[in-house]
């Protein structure tokens, strides 16, 4: 296979192999950083007729993908035999890294992941393709077709901004070939970095792309649509409304009866798999109900796309256990045979708009699901612990009935499960709040005190008096419902990311009381040993808040810097001299 990867540009990583700044001369960013912050390479994956799927090329050369990683991009770069059509299509698909992460995060990287929604994050153990696979009749070719796919290889879940550069992109590639995909690359070379937070021109073909990337600090809203720049752009930009959501309403119109259960599901971690026509409404779905608990950050696994042929094919379709707690989106119909035993299957055509509320697929017992014809439908046993929400399905209908553009109604339902998700969390963040130490109790001169332990069985009493009613219509076993969410990854993910939180915001607070407490005191009766001692966890925090890893205002870290300086200075020269070594 690695006979066939093409050359293109060495990228230096961290450095190595560029050659050191000039004296008095500031040091210019690595080859392709730029590049990097946006994608890890660009695929080429054609038929060869002894090889099967084989990769034709990879920019740049030198990218890290391991031979595992180039097999998997390969297979699920191309259609599988049971849904192949002629023309083109956009899917996508996510692997797993088959070395785990590598090496230690850039800084970059780190900052943006702290600025970023939890779940537009760079991920650090998969990665994410992007494809544009063409199919044309082709008599030059020996089996008589023109079979290839261009693949964005990124970190970043940006699916509708790549989307949209692959739709730029491929036409032109498949014409013009390897040149053209140099230019393109170049040209990515030259984009800014993904800012939260900020409004980006990316200019490509001469095309130039508007997005806006959604920071954690922007008000939840159903629609990530922001006011653009008010620079005068020639030709008038494509503006993107979201590098990210999914439309809901196109997705969900077979079943948006089942939309409230579907959102349940997704949110206990429930295995669930769809089997669709095609990678292209796989994909879209998957992605689509991963997006269901936003706020809430997605936790279970996912794969928008998945084949007979990827490599932890043995390991989640193994009948020895209990099904792993993993989203799938498949296309083969030998998939039904090989998943009757998991317990939730979400079955879809092709969807379609028309001027009529979408027929809605019934819901099946899983013993139905038997024949390779069986029909669209969600095939579970599983009951619903909320009520359906019948307004909004009226709201639907009208909107329908009047014509209303899909995007519209893809807004009006995202905000109804952006409500339902956050009147869920909302006694949840309640009860956690209550768990902080209060505030008067962290001393500069002492551990800063520990938050006390989430008690399910408290947390579920307090529901009496500040449950989801507060906030919410819906009826039903609310209590139930977090009972099995508690059993969920999504609870594990949110409890440690919500602990993580409230520590580094006690340790900013014990790190402002010490900036703010009386040194000259202190230091009276003090030996040499506690100074030193204080002198290294002083300069520990300082360390982590200068990082932003603690939640601090620039006036406290002056104010601790100095204090740090202050306490070095009636140390002895020599031991000043041992602590100031690097």
């Amino acid at each position: 296979m690695d006979a066939l990867l093409g050359a293109g540009p060495r990228r230096a990583r961290g450095g190595l192999g560029t050659a050191p700044p000039e004296p008095g001369h500031a040091a210019a960013p690595p080859p392709w950083a730029r590049f990097s912050a946006w994608l890890e390479c660009v695929c080429v994956v054609t038929f060869d007729l002894e090889l099967g799927q084989a990769l034709e090329l990879v920019y740049p050369s030198d990218s890290r993908l391991t031979d595992k990683e180039k097999s998997s991009i390969c297979y699920l770069s191309f259609p599988d035999s049971h849904s192949g059509g002629l023309g083109d299509t956009q899917f996508s698909f996510r692997i797993r890294q088959s070395g785990g992460q590598r090496g230690p995060w850039p800084a970059e990287d780190q900052l943006y992941n702290r600025a970023a929604p939890e779940s537009l994050q760079r991920e650090s153990a998969h990665y994410f393709g992007y494809v544009y696979f063409r199919q044309v009749k082709d008599s030059s070719v020996k089996r008589g077709y023109f079979q290839k796919s261009l693949v964005l290889v990124s970190r970043l879940p940006f699916v509708r901004l790549f989307q949209a550069l692959l739709s730029i992109i491929a036409p032109e590639y498949f014409d013009k070939l390897v040149p053209c995909l140099e230019a393109v690359c170049s040209e990515i070379d030259q984009w800014p970095a993904p800012a939260p937070g900020k409004t980006l021109n990316l200019p490509v073909m001469g095309v130039v792309v508007q997005v806006y990337v959604p920071s954690r600090a922007d008000k939840l809203e159903a629609s990530a649509l922001k006011p653009c720049s008010l620079e005068k752009l020639l030709p008038a930009p494509m503006v993107l409304a979201s590098i990210h959501e999914p439309d809901l309403f196109r997705c969900f119109q077979p079943v948006l009866m089942h939309v409230q259960m579907l959102w349940e599901l997704v949110l206990l971690g429930e295995p669930l798999v769809v089997l669709a026509p095609s990678p292209a409404v796989s994909s879209e779905i998957v992605l689509a109900l991963t997006s269901l608990l936003q706020p809430l950050r997605f936790c279970s696994d996912y794969r928008p796309y998945f084949t007979v042929h990827d490599s932890e094919f043995k390991e989640l379709m193994t009948r020895t256990r209990a099904p792993p707690k993993v989203v799938l989106g498949v296309t083969n119909p030998f998939f039904i045979k090989t998943l009757q035993h998991w317990p939730h299957i979400l079955r879809v055509g092709e969807p379609r708009m028309s001027g009529d509320f979408p027929k809605q697929v019934k819901l099946k017992k899983p013993s139905r699901l038997k024949t390779l014809d069986t029909k669209p439908g969600l095939y579970t046993s599983y009951s619903a612990h909320l009520s359906r929400d019948k307004a909004l399905l009226k709201r639907l209908l009208k909107g329908v009935q009047r014509q209303r553009p899909s995007d519209t109604l893809s807004a009006l339902l995202r905000r109804h499960l952006l409500e339902l998700t956050q009147s869920f969390l909302f006694p949840l963040e309640h009860y956690m709040t209550s768990l902080m130490p209060l505030r008067r109790s962290v001393e500069p001169w002492k551990s800063p005190p520990q938050i006390r332990p989430f008690l399910q069985d408290d947390f579920l009493r307090s529901l009496e008096h500040a449950g989801p009613g507060l906030t919410c219509i819906i009826k039903g076993d609310w209590l139930g419902l977090y009972r099995r969410f508690f059993k969920s990854p999504h609870f594990d993910g949110w409890y440690r990311q919500r602990h993580k939180e409230m520590a580094q915001q006690l340790e900013a607070l014990h790190l402002q009381a010490i900036c703010e407490a009386d040194l000259e005191a202190w230091m009276k009766d003090k030996s040499e040993v506690e100074v030193v001692d204080l002198v290294l966890k002083l300069r520990e925090k300082l360390v982590r808040a200068q990082g932003h890893q603690l939640p601090v205002k620039e006036e406290i870290l002056r104010l601790a810097q100095l204090y740090l300086e202050k306490v070095m200075s009636s140390l002895p020269k020599n031991l000043q001299a041992v602590l100031s070594l690097p």
